[in-house]
C-alpha cells in the first residue's frame, strides 16, 4: 500500500508543477524583435581592389565611448549590428597597411550605413583620418521612408507638442478624414490612402499600438513621449521589412534619447491664455465674449553618465 501512496503523492506534485508552468507561460508576454536600431557594414580592400581577409575593424560610439571589434571574413566584409542610434567612429587596420579611421558616422533608426575602406601600404602606426560627414545613401533595402531627427522635432512648429504630427511631412502621408474620435486632431495620419488604424507605432522597438482605438484621447498609440525626449523617428510608408509585422499602412518607429558621457538636458514652459489673445472681428462686431483658453505645458529632461564609458542615465517629465 505504501508504494501506492508514494505514487499518488508524486502524481499530485507533477500536476502542481505542470499547472505552475502553464500559468507562467500564459503570464509571460511574447518577446518583440528590437527594430529601433541600425547597422554599419562595409568591405576592406587594398590599393588594387582585392579584399583583405582578417583585417581588424573597431567601432566606437562617439557619445558613450563604448567600443566593439571584429575581423573581416574571406571576402573582406565586416558588419556591426544591432547599433543604437547615434554617432560612431570606425577604424580599420592590417599589417603592412596604414590605419584608416572614419569619424562622424550617423546611424539612424532602421538604417544600414555602408562604410568601405581602401587601405594604403604603410606602417600600422600611420593613421589616415577621414573627418568629413558620410552621405547617407540607403542601398541595402528598398524601403521608402523619412527620418526626422531631434533638431527637426524641436525646431519645427508643433501645436500641442505631439511629434506624430510631423509624420505628415513624409511623402505619401496626409491628414486623415476627420471623425468623431478626433483622430485627425491628435496626430493620426493616412499613408498612401490607408486608414490611420492600420499604421504601426513602435517606441524603442516595443509595440506602442492601442489594440482598440483610444476613445478617450482619440489616438491609435498608447505612449506619447515629450518632444524633448525624442532622439529621432522614422516613417516608412512602403517596402519596409517584415520584421515590423502588423502594419498594412505605415510604420512610425521612434526612439528615446539616452545618456552619454556629456551632461545634457532641457527645461521648458509653453503658456497660452485667452487674456493674451485678441478677439477677432466677428467677436467684436457681435459683442461675443472670447472663449476661455488655458494651456500650460512644462517639463524637464536630463541625461549623462553614472560611470563614464559604462553606465548612463536619461529621464524626462512633462506636466
Amino acid at each position: 500500500m505504501k508504494p501506492k501512496a508514494n505514487s499518488s503523492g508524486m502524481l499530485r506534485a507533477s500536476l502542481a508543477v505542470s499547472a505552475l508552468l502553464l500559468l507562467l507561460s500564459l503570464s509571460v508576454p511574447p518577446l518583440q524583435a528590437q527594430v529601433d536600431t541600425g547597422s554599419i557594414l562595409g568591405t576592406i580592400t587594398d590599393a588594387s581592389g582585392a579584399a583583405i581577409s582578417g583585417a581588424k575593424v573597431t567601432l566606437t560610439n562617439e557619445g558613450t565611448g563604448a567600443a566593439l571589434s571584429t575581423t573581416t571574413g574571406a571576402d573582406g566584409v565586416y558588419k556591426f549590428t544591432p547599433l543604437k542610434v547615434g554617432s560612431y567612429k570606425v577604424t580599420a587596420s592590417y599589417q603592412g597597411f596604414q590605419t584608416t579611421t572614419q569619424t562622424n558616422i550617423e546611424v539612424n533608426v532602421g538604417t544600414d550605413v555602408v562604410i568601405n575602406f581602401n587601405l594604403k601600404p604603410g606602417a600600422v602606426t600611420q593613421t589616415v583620418e577621414v573627418v568629413a560627414a558620410v552621405p547617407v545613401l540607403q542601398t541595402q533595402n528598398a524601403s521608402v521612408g523619412q527620418v526626422v531627427d531631434s533638431r527637426s522635432v524641436n525646431d519645427l512648429p508643433l501645436n500641442g507638442r505631439n511629434f506624430t504630427f510631423l509624420a505628415q511631412l513624409s511623402a505619401g502621408v496626409n491628414t486623415p478624414q476627420a471623425d468623431t474620435r478626433g483622430n485627425a486632431a491628435n496626430g493620426a495620419f493616412s499613408a498612401n490612402g490607408s486608414r490611420p488604424a492600420q499604421n504601426n507605432y513602435l517606441l524603442d522597438g516595443v509595440d506602442n499600438n492601442s489594440d482598440t482605438v483610444d476613445f478617450l484621447n482619440g489616438t491609435n498609440f498608447v505612449v506619447l513621449p515629450p518632444v524633448d525626449a525624442i532622439e529621432e523617428f522614422k516613417v516608412e510608408t512602403s517596402g519596409f521589412s517584415a520584421q515590423y509585422g502588423r502594419s498594412g499602412a505605415a510604420v512610425l518607429n521612434a526612439t528615446i534619447k539616452s545618456g552619454t558621457n556629456e551632461l545634457h538636458g532641457s527645461a521648458w514652459e509653453f503658456f497660452r491664455n485667452d487674456k493674451l489673445d485678441a478677439a477677432d472681428f466677428f467677436e467684436n462686431a457681435g459683442g461675443i465674449k472670447k472663449g476661455a483658453l488655458r494651456q500650460n505645458q512644462f517639463g524637464v529632461s536630463a541625461g549623462g553618465p553614472i560611470i563614464k564609458n559604462k553606465v548612463f542615465i536619461f529621464g524626462d517629465y512633462e506636466g
